[in-house]
């Protein structure tokens, strides 16, 4: 399910079968469409950091999924208000991309506005490589050990994380078979994350590079 590996630019290639892999979209090396990416709900203290270092008036889209896939995000705050922006509009990225999966809609908006043009081009594609199979995603995905670098411009970030596969799977549509990651795969996926900040103040999602095994190292 690695993504998101699927998800924004790159992961490593696994193989079709590994329909768990859900990795980040973004630019980078181009990663599997089997990879799966995180997204979980913040904590009230982690909203008052994240609105009080973003510009009024931004309008963001309400991401909301289905009990079948629990997003949950360990540790995912911190006591600087631009680093738990970043933590807040990269949950949201990774929850609008399973989402996306789930409702079955490549085109979504909520994800096209957590990412940039180069991130998005690679979320669709990862999103595609469950559509087009007709699988969706249930389960559970813990996202982890979230840390934060902003670069000194202010405008950039990068953002690394860990994701455990073990209890995620993919479900068909149709036939309601369900596969998850080939007996012997280790489940645990480093990613790694570039951000920008949009005009807006919203950090959307660049790039996504992902490495299954590392977050064991």
């Amino acid at each position: 399910m690695a993504r998101r590996a699927v998800t924004m630019t790159t992961a490593a290639a696994f193989t079709a079968t590994a329909a768990l892999l859900l990795t980040a979209c973004g630019g980078g090396e181009e990663s599997s469409p089997e990879d799966i990416k995180g997204a979980g709900g913040g904590s009230p203290s982690a909203s008052a950091s994240a609105s009080s270092s973003t510009p009024p008036g931004v309008d963001r889209p309400v991401v909301k999924l289905p009990s079948s896939f629990q997003l949950t995000f360990g540790d995912w705050t911190s006591g600087d208000a631009q680093e738990q922006a970043v933590l807040n509009d990269a949950k949201e990225e990774l929850r609008a991309g399973y989402a996306a999966i789930i409702a079955n809609d490549p085109d979504s908006e909520a994800v096209s506005f957590y990412d940039t043009d180069s991130g998005r081009a690679q979320s669709k594609k990862w999103i595609k490589s469950y559509t087009d199979k007709n699988v969706t995603v249930i389960g559970k995905l813990p996202v982890f050990d979230p840390k934060v670098t902003l670069l000194e411009n202010g405008t950039t970030a990068s953002l690394g994380y860990c994701t455990d596969e073990s209890e995620a799977r993919t479900k068909h549509r149709k036939t309601g078979k369900v596969e998850g990651n080939p007996p012997g795969m280790d489940p645990e996926v480093y990613y790694l994350v570039t951000l920008r900040k949009s005009s807006q103040g919203v950090w959307q999602n660049s790039s996504v590079r992902a490495e299954r095994g590392k977050c064991a190292q």
